[in-house]
């Protein structure tokens, strides 16, 4: 079974375009420009949509702020009944760093607003999730005054880096093959590691030089005959 909905978390309007909880709108944006997906507002589901070919997945970009985006997901998935578990949500993810994306069916929703209104109004959790990691906040800072700001370049660049990941992996998404883009998201680029000697291992001698031979001295009768000739 295919995903036949990508959704994408954020709120609208040019203040908060920026902001780390707009991260799911950044990933659905990119996908749509790189189709060639138009995302019009539909003023019937109030979100921005769009849809990959005459068959194909619908995107969605709900319109009504974070904590009211389930009633697009809901409108849509019910006019075309598309199941929950045909639906992908993306979204900001605190429990993880920039540079780190995870995808998930179900689960908890660790106090996502956006989340908990689409898990209310489609009445479960079994909906697909794309996580995609803005960090923690600072000690002592509330996290929803954290996401409504704009990430440092170097996070932000780490963001965009995982959603170029993602984005490679989506048509896999879509196919229904989420184990192999699972398990492609989910490994870790890392250099190659040196190879250590080992402990016990004794270090490499070279062979020994080989010990020139001595020239054989000549007999000393065989010199005495040699100066007073043979008798």
């Amino acid at each position: 079974m295919g995903i036949r909905l990508v959704v994408g978390l954020g709120n609208p309007g040019k203040e908060y375009e920026r902001t780390r909880h707009n991260a799911g709108f950044w990933l659905v944006e990119r996908f749509a420009t790189a189709n060639g997906v138009a995302l019009r507002k539909d003023g019937k589901f109030q979100a921005l949509v769009g849809r990959l070919d005459p068959a194909g997945a619908w995107l969605l970009l709900p319109q009504t702020f974070m904590n009211g985006s389930g009633r697009a997901v809901q409108m849509l998935a019910g006019f075309f009944k598309i199941k929950p578990e045909e639906v992908l949500v993306v979204h900001d993810e605190l429990d993880f760093p920039p540079g780190v994306a995870r995808l998930k069916q179900g689960g908890g929703i660790a106090g996502h607003n956006g989340l908990k209104d689409i898990s209310q109004r489609l009445g479960t959790h079994d909906y697909w999730r794309l996580r995609i990691g803005v960090g923690r906040p600072p000690a002592g800072r509330e996290g929803a005054d954290y996401v409504l700001e704009k990430p440092p370049a170097d996070e932000k660049s780490a963001i965009d880096a995982t959603i170029d990941k993602a984005l490679a992996l989506l048509p896999q998404m879509l196919a229904g093959d989420m184990s192999s883009a699972m398990n492609k998201l989910h490994t870790e680029d890392k250099p190659p590691a040196k190879k250590e000697p080992e402990k016990n291992e004794s270090p490499v001698k070279e062979p020994p030089k080989p010990v020139p031979e001595k020239k054989a001295e000549p007999e000393k009768k065989g010199l005495l005959s040699g100066l007073f000739g043979k008798k």
